[in-house]
């Protein structure tokens, strides 16, 4: 299949933005397991391979990194960059991290995301239009992680706008590895230093003064630099993902009327369908790892050191795991999906995303039972790490 120059697929390739669902079908009931002679990756499409190979650590690993552009590129990471890790050291980046994301902490910010929700949506009712992406998916995944770490509001959009940068790529375009700038954001640098001087009760201090035994069994606590890694890592990771989710949710919705009114109508039922937005366009498409050994797929051998890209998007969309799958059912009995990853790396801010999922559309609804997108003017966009709306206009009724 893969000497076939009738069938292609890449990550970079803007013809499969659009729609890229009947080239997974594609890739799923063909080639399985797909080389692409490009940029030299094999590709996985099945759930099966994904809940086969993204918790096996040891055979597919994340210590190159998660993005096919720095799996291929071989660069080091500096520590603490806990998606980039394999354990034992991941495993003591993240027992740290997850106390920043504890059921409690999520639960307590739920009041102030909706004051955000109210304050953001409130001037644009009487409005006949107003974009869902800029005024709200842009808005409330940054403000959100500021709520976390206590960074005061107005730093909080040159923050986003420069976490966003480090992220975007042109169309068919790679992302620029360049002196790391991904993982190492100054302007976070200076709230970091400021609090060192100024300690609090919030989360930034709790990092930097939180003593743990790392990897060579000494006790301390983190480094200027590793507490840096770690707010750019959670920063980055969260921003443009839940931002382009709440879109998502806006567009999938338009395309859904009746359901939608069932939402309006009991929304008890906004939860679940959330995940089942999450499940149909979850705005991150594709996982990779590093082949650490020979590995067989469908009959035919990984060689150790290739770059494996698993594509969650189709494995969400396989009918061997979800009946008429391409179908948005707000009722759908939906079980583990792959739109947070699975294993180890399973995503420590999935509970705030679907939070900050739940919290807009009940705002959203409240105030706009009915709404249409105008699609001539809506841009999608992909990146190799997500895929979703820049500009996503509703028109509202």
């Amino acid at each position: 299949m893969t000497s076939d120059d009738s069938f292609y697929w890449d990550p970079y390739d803007p013809r499969f933005t659009a729609d890229p669902y009947p080239t997974y079908r594609r890739l799923r009931d063909d080639a399985p397991l797909y080389h692409n002679e490009k940029y030299d990756f094999y590709a996985v499409s099945r759930y099966a391979d994904m809940d086969r190979g993204l918790p096996d650590w040891q055979t597919f690993s994340s210590a190159r990194g998660n993005i096919l552009e720095f799996v291929k590129a071989g660069i080091e990471l500096p520590p603490g960059t806990l998606i980039f890790e394999d354990p034992e050291i991941h495993d003591i980046h993240r027992r740290l991290l997850v106390r920043v994301f504890t059921p409690r902490r999520i639960a307590e910010l739920e009041p102030k995301v909706r004051e955000f929700c109210v304050r953001t949506l409130d001037p644009l009712v009487g409005l006949d239009r107003f974009d869902l992406a800029a005024e709200v998916g842009a808005q409330m995944p940054m403000r959100v992680i500021g709520m976390l770490f206590g960074i005061p509001e107005a730093d909080l959009p040159a923050l986003r706008d420069s976490a966003d940068e480090s992220l975007r790529t042109e169309a068919g375009g790679q992302m620029d590895l360049k002196e790391g700038a991904i993982l190492s954001n100054e302007m976070f640098g200076d709230y970091i230093d400021w609090r060192m001087k100024n300690p609090s009760d919030d989360l930034m201090t709790q990092l930097l003064t939180t003593e743990f035994e790392d990897e060579n069994g000494e006790r301390r606590t983190l480094t200027r630099d590793e507490v840096l890694t770690y707010v750019t890592v959670v920063a980055g990771a969260g921003n443009e993902t839940t931002g382009r989710l709440i879109a998502w949710i806006g567009s999938v919705l338009a395309q859904n009327p009746d359901q939608r009114q069932e939402l309006v109508d009991d929304p008890s039922l906004i939860t679940n369908a959330v995940e089942e937005v999450l499940r149909l366009e979850g705005p991150g498409p594709y996982i990779a790892r590093h082949v650490t050994r020979d590995v067989e797929f469908h009959g035919r051998t990984v060689p150790e050191g290739s770059a494996m890209m698993f594509i969650v998007a189709s494995a969400n969309r396989d009918e061997r795991r979800y009946p008429d799958p391409d179908r948005f059912d707000i009722h759908r009995s939906i079980g583990q999906h792959m739109g947070f990853g699975v294993g180890i790396h399973y995503c420590l801010g999935a509970a705030l995303a679907r939070l900050e999922g739940r919290v807009a559309l009940e705002e959203m609804l409240r105030r706009w039972p009915r709404w249409d997108v105008d699609w001539d003017n809506a841009k999608l966009a992909q990146t190799s790490t997500v895929r979703g709306w820049e500009t996503l206009p509703l028109v509202l009724g």
